[in-house]
C-alpha cells in the first residue's frame, strides 16, 4: 500500500512540478530556437525572465525526477545530495544561458546585462523612459547584481525540493513529525513564488525612479519578508525538537540575515543605493545610501513571523 500511495505521490510531483515548468521551458526553447536560427533574440521577441526561471525548472525537474534513486540511496541524506545536485543543474544552465544568449535591440547585449536591466522596471517601461546621464539605476553592468537573483533562486529549489522530498518521506515511513512544518513551507513556498512569478512581469510597478509608489513599497515589503520567512522555516522544519535557541532562535536569525543579504544585493544592482519606500525620515538611509528604518523593520518582521512559525512548528513536541 505505501508503495503504491508512493508511486501515486512521485507521479503527482512530477506532473505538478512539469506543469509549473511549463512557460520557463517554452522561454528556453524559444531562445535556443531564435540563436539557432537568427544568432540573436531580437528584444520584442525577449522573453521575459527566461534567466532565472528556466534553470529554476530544470533544477527542479531534476530533483523531482530523481526522487526515487535519491531516497533509495542516501537515505535519511537524500534531501541534502537531491538539494546540492540540483542547485548545480541549476548554476550550470544559468551560466550557459548567461554566455550564450544575445539579445538584440538597437545593439547586441549579453543576455545578464539585459536582464539586469529589466530589474528596474517592466520591458516596456525600460525602452520608453527617457534615462538621463545621472541615473543612478543605470550603472555599470556588475556581476554582483546577481546575488540576489541567486539567492532568490536557490531560496525557491531548496524551500519546494523540502516540501517535495519532505511528504515523500511522511508517505513512505509513516512519520508525521515534519507535517506542520512542511505545510507551514508549502504556504510560504508557494506565496513566494507567487510574488516572483508577480515580479516578472510588473517588477513591482517600480517606474525606474529610487523612491517608489505606495503600492510598489507595499509589494517589496511583502517580497522580502515572505524571502526571509521561506529560509527561516526551511531552517525550523531541520530543528524539530531541539532547544529554542536552535529550534526558534536560529531560524529567525537566518530569515533576518537572508533579508539583510537581499538587501545588499539590490544595492549592488542599484550601484549603492536602495529603493526609498516612501518620503520622511522614517524612510531615509541611515548609512550611506543604505537600510532606513522602515528597511530595518521589514528585517525584523521576518525574523519575528518566523519565530511564530517555528514555534507553530513545534505543537505540542517537546522542545528544551
Amino acid at each position: 500500500m505505501k508503495n503504491k500511495r508512493f508511486a501515486l505521490y512521485y507521479a503527482l510531483s512530477l506532473l505538478g512540478v512539469l506543469l509549473l515548468s511549463v512557460y520557463p521551458l517554452k522561454m528556453a526553447n524559444t531562445v535556443v530556437t531564435l540563436m539557432q536560427t537568427v544568432g540573436s533574440v531580437p528584444s520584442e521577441q525577449f522573453p521575459k525572465y527566461i534567466i532565472p526561471y528556466a534553470p529554476i525548472a530544470f533544477a527542479l525537474l531534476f530533483g523531482t525526477a530523481l526522487m526515487p534513486l535519491f531516497l533509495k540511496l542516501l537515505k535519511r541524506y537524500a534531501l541534502l545530495g537531491a538539494t546540492a545536485s540540483s542547485l548545480g543543474v541549476f548554476l550550470a544552465s544559468e551560466l550557459i544561458l548567461e554566455s550564450k544568449v544575445i539579445v538584440s535591440s538597437t545593439s547586441f547585449v549579453p543576455l545578464e546585462s539585459w536582464q539586469m536591466y529589466m530589474c528596474y522596471m517592466p520591458p516596456m517601461q525600460y525602452e520608453t523612459r527617457t534615462w538621463t546621464a545621472i541615473d543612478v539605476l543605470m550603472g555599470e553592468y556588475s556581476p554582483s547584481f546577481k546575488i540576489h537573483f541567486y539567492l532568490i533562486s536557490a531560496v525557491l529549489i531548496i524551500a519546494i525540493l523540502n516540501c517535495i522530498y519532505g511528504f515523500a518521506r511522511v508517505i513512505a515511513t509513516g512519520e508525521k513529525g515534519r507535517t506542520r512544518a512542511l505545510i507551514l513551507q508549502s504556504i510560504s513556498a508557494a506565496a513566494f513564488l507567487g510574488m516572483c512569478i508577480l515580479a516578472c512581469f510588473t517588477a513591482f510597478y517600480r517606474d525606474g525612479e529610487l523612491t517608489v509608489s505606495p503600492l510598489s513599497a507595499f509589494l517589496m515589503c511583502v517580497f522580502f519578508i515572505l524571502l526571509g520567512l521561506t529560509v527561516g522555516i526551511f531552517a525550523a522544519s531541520l530543528t524539530l525538537g531541539k532547544r529554542k535557541s536552535i529550534s526558534i532562535t536560529l531560524p529567525s536569525l537566518l530569515a533576518s540575515l537572508t533579508v539583510l543579504l537581499m538587501y545588499v544585493g539590490e544595492a549592488c544592482l542599484l550601484s549603492g543605493h536602495l529603493y526609498l519606500l516612501g518620503n520622511g525620515a522614517f524612510f531615509e538611509p541611515l548609512v550611506g545610501n543604505f537600510v532606513s528604518l522602515a528597511d530595518v523593520l521589514i528585517i525584523i518582521a521576518a525574523g519575528a513571523l518566523t519565530a511564530l512559525c517555528a514555534a507553530a512548528a513545534q505543537g505540542k513536541r517537546k522542545v528544551k
